[in-house]
């Protein structure tokens, strides 16, 4: 069984991690993996997204549109973005919390990020919406987002593990210090 994942962000959000993680995760398990990140000017808040390959025969981790299982879009402007990499049925787990593109601040445009969650649900057959600034907020940390995403990611079960399966390699590849928060985050998806 193949799975294409797509993560897509802006940057400092913890979308490379993420993907390293699904990718560790992956190979712990026997799983053939694929990845590629392009992070751009992720540094200036620009564009981040990862494409994820899983499973037998895989030849490239690149995948053409229409055809990404899962969709996990830590903003959303960047989740409508890369939507058509969706294939149909597949699933799309987004934070409803936006971060205001350069563009938009510099232009001085309005972006409340509901136009583009309102899309998702209207073209999507599933979709997951996470409070990512309320979820962090109760985690404790601003920077428990990703693995708050990749938790409810792994809930839709258009994932290949469990969540104990990514928590062990969490635990295995992340600083100690941040294991308890990470694996409250990754049950707070879930």
């Amino acid at each position: 069984m193949r799975t294409n994942i797509l993560i897509c962000g802006v940057g400092g959000q913890g979308i490379v991690l993420t993907s390293k993680l699904i990718a560790a995760t992956a190979v712990e398990h026997d799983i053939p993996v694929m990845s590629a990140e392009t992070i751009g000017m992720a540094q200036k808040g620009g564009s981040v997204f990862s494409f994820l390959r899983l499973g037998e025969g895989i030849a490239s981790p690149m995948f053409p549109e229409g055809t990404a299982d899962i969709l996990i879009g830590f903003e959303p402007a960047e989740a409508v973005r890369m939507f058509p990499y969706l294939k149909k049925g597949g699933s799309v787990i987004v934070n409803t919390h936006p971060i205001m593109p350069v563009t938009a601040s510099l232009g001085g445009t309005a972006y409340s990020g509901g136009e583009m969650l309102e899309y998702l649900r209207r073209n999507a057959e599933n979709v997951t919406l996470i409070d990512g600034e309320k979820a962090c907020a109760e985690i404790g940390s601003p920077k428990a987002l990703n693995m708050i995403m990749l938790g409810a990611a792994i809930a839709s079960g258009f994932m290949p593990f469990t969540r104990e399966e990514v928590e062990q390699t969490m635990r295995r590849t992340v600083k100690p210090q941040f294991h308890e928060m990470n694996a409250k985050a990754l049950a707070y998806g879930a």
